[in-house]
């Protein structure tokens, strides 16, 4: 009995020996043919087709969520738009027609500010989802690579690159001109809605302080002025805020008794006292919208490329004109630091999801990605006002946190690679 058992043992351990040597002869055949170039051999039409609905499943996926997450940051600007600007103007009693036209110029703005942000949570989303529900494996299995993952995810976030740029460089000055334009015509027609009650305003070289405001009178205004040699102080009883009655003026404040105090800035102790009955305070349009000429923001990268040019060739001796060449330097560089933020931010979502999103992938790249989304707009913040007030690079202060990104989307891919 226990020498047929031992027998049935051999037997079986010999079958064991040759199923081992068949898989490994395959095994050869296969690396053979691949070294032959008779890799197609090996790769049927079926298997094409199988890998084409794979990545049309993976470019669908990303896509859908991010739809949704575009309409998650859309709404949150959209609101905050609201709340800055509709709401104000409403309460003044501007006209609605014009409000709404408001909003829809400020569109472009508020598309150009989700689509990288969206890109990010959106793609987390996706592929940590893929990831905890062991989708990944699937891919793996029929032969994907990460690498092989990584092409439609970076292609995706190029497409929404391109497409965002588009409307950062064409959409958003067009829409910046029109903002304005219409900003002029609710001001002539309505001019309280940039006062007050009981409010500080700052207008170009002028501190206003203003009394109690209903409809367009004001109780009372004092105005501290540092205009040309000398400073002023105008201080005026019941006064009224009327429209613009001459061209290059956005309103005027008709004056009731009112006094000018004027002092030399060279001699204190010379100075001449005004006093009128009715006097008339002209507002222009450089004052509150800044100057009439067209901004950096309503200007295309073809436009704005030549200003810049022709600010460098006149001069650059002048250190006030670098420090403006500077700010028209970093406005370009926004033009294509955000927009072609969506492939930094693709990569970094794909090496995240696949190293951190096997448990709870979905929640855990929401939270991820709504922290890095607040800590990529400070970054983005902080490097303006260096710009602004320290003067600093306009490249470096704009680039940096898109080169942040990159940096640690590349080592986390090095990691997920090794892994």
């Amino acid at each position: 009995m226990s020498g047929s058992l031992d027998e049935r043992k051999k037997q079986l351990k010999d079958s064991l020996d040759r199923l081992t040597m068949r898989i490994k002869s395959l095994y050869v055949v296969r690396q053979v043919l691949k070294i032959r170039g008779f890799s197609r051999l090996a790769a049927p039409k079926k298997d094409v087709l199988k890998n084409h609905i794979l990545i049309k499943y993976i470019f669908k996926d990303l896509f859908l969520y991010f739809l949704v997450s575009f309409l998650f940051f859309f709404m949150i600007f959209f609101v905050n738009q609201i709340l800055l600007t509709v709401e104000d103007l409403l309460a003044k009693s501007a006209p609605f027609k014009d409000v709404m036209r408001i909003m829809f110029y400020s569109l472009p703005f508020i598309i150009a500010q989700s689509a990288p942000f969206a890109t990010l949570v959106g793609f987390l989303m996706s592929l940590g989802g893929m990831m905890s529900n062991n989708e990944i494996l699937i891919f793996r299995a029929a032969g994907f690579s990460f690498l092989r993952i990584l092409v439609p995810t970076a292609i995706l976030g190029l497409l929404i690159s391109i497409g965002s740029f588009f409307v950062n460089d064409y959409l958003l000055p067009l829409g910046t001109i029109k903002y304005n334009r219409l900003m002029r015509e609710i001001m002539n027609s309505t001019p309280t809605i940039e006062l007050e009650s009981n409010s500080v305003k700052t207008l170009d070289n002028s501190n206003v302080v203003i009394g109690e405001v209903y409809g367009n009178q004001v109780s009372d205004i004092i105005i501290f002025d540092t205009k040309d040699d000398a400073d002023r102080l105008i201080i005026a009883g019941e006064s009224s805020l009327q429209g613009a009655k001459s061209e290059g003026v956005l309103m005027q404040f008709d004056m009731n008794d009112s006094t000018v105090l004027s002092i030399q800035r060279n001699d204190r102790n010379k100075f001449d006292v005004m006093k009128s009955g009715k006097s008339i305070l002209n507002i222009f349009d450089t004052t509150l919208l800044g100057t009439t000429t067209r901004s950096a923001r309503e200007m295309t990268t073809y436009d704005l490329s030549r200003t810049i040019r022709k600010m460098r060739e006149d001069s650059v001796a002048d250190g006030s004109l670098s420090r403006r060449l500077n700010l028209w330097v970093m406005e370009l560089h926004k033009k294509f630091s955000l927009p072609f933020g969506s492939i930094f931010f693709a990569v970094f979502a794909f090496s995240i999801a696949f190293l951190f999103g096997k448990h709870n992938g979905q929640t855990i790249g929401l939270f991820l990605g709504l922290v890095v989304c607040v800590l990529y707009w400070a970054m983005q913040i902080m490097g303006q006002l260096f710009v602004q007030r320290v003067g600093l690079s306009a490249f470096w202060c704009i680039w940096v946190p898109n080169f942040v990104i990159g940096f640690f989307a590349l080592l986390f891919l090095v990691v997920l690679i090794k892994k």
